[in-house]
């Protein structure tokens, strides 16, 4: 029998216990032995709760206890976790991991450890909740150059835009209906600004490239601007509002930013809708490829950490290779990248024409204002001429 311990027991803790209990037997015949959980690690009590009895406050107890060979980290944040993680794999157990602020943060450092100290570190349920997109970067799509990387990788906005676009609302009549629903935090900042999917396309990037993504490095835009307005010209070209995470390889290296975006109907991310996650990944020998399904939740995002545990079971004695070492990678430069734009402006068409020459116009039928469509440029040059027209709302425009 494996021994395992959970350090945390929240929405994401609980339900590892709850997906090692539901399957008990079907994770036992593939892991090749049964998993249990011996201690969970919480400040908290749960009187009244079977996990009491295995309830313990000391992380000491479970870095000490030789009997433990797995531990499951689902507390959040970096601090503690980064140095309670670290004590774990010093003390020789594996350690699986949901959060993704430790892994974007720590996580050339904590696959390193766990190589010299021959245990595993693996993180599946960072990125995408339930989709098994890590796994399918390191075992399935190895054979690839991944050229491209870009998800919808956050639920809580993507809930926030399908409302929009389905019932006409504004973005805080939406936040409001998605905090309500328990979908946005009531400090709803890492989502709505794009940090949580900047977190994620930086361990995606990392993965693929093989070196140190840091986050803070990436261009990141969140939703706080789109309108319902935008959602009516959306309509009109036939086109959808998503809040994207993107990774190309380019000429000049990696480029990465997380923005809203217009995409199209032939975009194979338009229909992912309400609560959804979906990852399109381009590789050069594979071509385009899509995961799709719950990317956030108690039983999908557990079901990923209890993937890792049984992947673990599978390597007890072994490292599980994983290319991500801590040198630092310089991106491309973000202002040299080229995009269509969409912009909304009080502006003439003759002081959009004097800027921008004869652009593609949108007609909403929204009185006081104009939309039009920008021919391709870089974003240093969009900014600069986008600027003499006070712009109402501007999105970029995909494939």
């Amino acid at each position: 029998m494996i021994k395992a311990a959970v350090m945390g027991y929240g929405t994401i803790g609980s339900g590892v216990v709850e997906v090692l209990n539901i399957n008990r037997e079907s994770i036992a015949k593939r892991a090749g032995d049964e998993i249990e959980v011996k201690y969970v690690l919480d400040l908290r009590d749960f009187p009244g709760d079977s996990i009491q009895e295995k309830i313990v406050h000391d992380v000491n107890i479970i870095v000490n206890d030789p009997e433990v060979q797995v531990v499951v980290e689902t507390m959040g944040g970096v601090e503690p976790a980064y140095t309670f993680v670290k004590a774990m794999l010093e003390a020789g157990k594996h350690v699986t991991t949901s959060n993704k602020a430790l892994v974007a943060d720590k996580g050339a450092e904590l696959i390193a450890l766990a190589k010299e100290k021959n245990v595993n570190f693996l993180f599946e349920a960072s990125v995408g909740g339930g989709i098994p997109i890590i796994r399918s970067l390191n075992s399935c799509l190895t054979a690839d150059e991944i050229e491209e990387i870009t998800g919808i990788l956050n639920g809580t906005t993507n809930y926030m835009m399908t409302k929009m676009s389905d019932e006409g609302l504004e973005f805080e009549d939406v936040l409001k209906d998605a905090q309500n629903k328990g979908y946005a935090e009531k400090d709803p900042s890492a989502d709505i600004e794009g940090y949580d999917a900047c977190r994620k396309i930086a361990i995606l990037t990392s993965l693929v490239c093989g070196q140190q993504i840091d986050f803070e490095d990436i261009h990141t835009e969140g939703i706080t601007k789109i309108s319902a307005a935008d959602m009516k010209y959306a309509k009109k070209m036939g086109r959808a509002i998503k809040l994207l995470a993107s990774s190309k390889k380019t000429k000049d290296g990696y480029l990465a930013m997380v923005a809203p975006f217009l995409i199209s109907s032939k975009h194979p991310l338009y229909p992912v809708n309400d609560v959804f996650n979906a990852v399109f990944v381009r590789g050069n020998v594979l071509g385009d490829a899509m995961f799709y399904g719950s990317g956030a939740g108690k039983l999908p995002t557990a079901s990923a950490v209890a993937a890792d545990m049984v992947d673990i079971a599978k390597h007890l004695n072994r490292n599980i290779l994983v290319e991500w070492s801590s040198k630092k990678l310089e991106l491309a430069d973000f202002n040299k990248a080229e995009n269509v734009f969409f912009v909304r402006t009080a502006s003439g068409k003759a002081e959009i024409e004097a800027v921008f020459g004869s652009p593609a116009y949108i007609d909403a039928g929204i009185a006081g204002e104009i939309g039009f469509i920008t021919d391709a440029m870089t974003e240093e040059a969009f900014a600069e001429k986008v600027q003499n027209l006070n712009p109402l709302s501007v999105i970029r425009v995909g494939m």
